[in-house]
């Protein structure tokens, strides 16, 4: 399995969108800090980037990998080898290449301007992201054989995530407005990994104070050590679980 990581890694990063994702994302990070004065600023503006630049080229990047590789899984599965470990190896190298790109590109700047509670817990958010984005991705390629469709599913799935979740939220909060929703709402933020990276990053910047007591709720359980440990086993949960999926069905795929 490290052998063939190895090797989809490296044909990965002899790839001109890896090097060219790594320099845009070392480009904005460096400006931000150059043009703000107050690392919290610049922070706040990476903030967007974590949050919708990384979820979409992990779920692009590696739907389009996954079928120009698709030839070449499918001699490794012609061979003495499960296809377990063949998809597996794949997900390795795709999500080493992508959080390679982040670590240069955003982690470099953060932690020469930033390092600080803040800057690691964008580090955390966008490591989360970037491997969550990824299990998904390759959950959406299983499934359809097609590639306009696969990366059709993988661009509807961000734009879920990104846009129409926030706002389905907000139409049930406001659908309740008259019932105690606050603890409902931590529940519906775990069903997000882009809100629940938010949430993290955003209280770590003391902004909860203009949530009001929502923002003083989010404090309390995600300031605490249940609160961080939630955090990560949500995250966890959902880099794995879309992953064990993908693997399932590709066990039982036709190719």
């Amino acid at each position: 399995m490290l052998k063939l990581s190895r090797y989809v890694l490296y044909d990965i990063l002899r790839s001109k969108i890896v090097i060219a994702y790594t320099i845009f994302l070392f480009v904005v990070s460096l400006s931000m800090f150059q043009m703000e004065d107050n690392s919290s600023k610049a922070m706040l503006s990476l903030l967007n980037i974590v949050l919708i630049v990384l979820p979409l080229v992990s779920l692009v990047f590696t739907t389009i990998h996954y079928y120009n590789s698709y030839e070449f899984i499918e001699l490794m599965s012609s061979q003495p080898m499960s296809r377990t470990r063949i998809l597996l190896s794949e997900y390795a190298g795709v999500a080493i290449s992508l959080l390679s790109a982040f670590f240069i590109g955003v982690g470099i700047p953060v932690l020469l301007f930033a390092p600080n509670e803040i800057g690691f817990a964008l580090l955390f958010s966008g490591v989360s992201l970037t491997l969550v984005f990824t299990s998904i991705a390759f959950y959406a390629a299983v499934v359809a054989r097609d590639k306009a469709r696969g990366i059709g599913f993988a661009l509807l799935l961000w734009f879920y995530f990104a846009l129409i979740y926030d706002s389905l939220v907000l139409l049930i909060l406001f659908s309740f407005s008259d019932y105690p929703l606050e603890k409902i709402t931590l529940l519906l933020s775990a069903l997000n990994p882009i809100d629940l990276g938010r949430i993290f990053i955003m209280l770590k910047m003391d902004i909860s104070a203009l949530m009001g007591y929502t923002g003083a709720l989010y404090k309390d359980f995600f300031g605490s050590g249940t609160g961080i440990l939630f955090t990560t086993g949500i995250m966890l949960l959902w880099i794995i679980l879309p992953l064990w999926l993908a693997v399932r069905k590709f066990r039982k795929k036709d190719l």
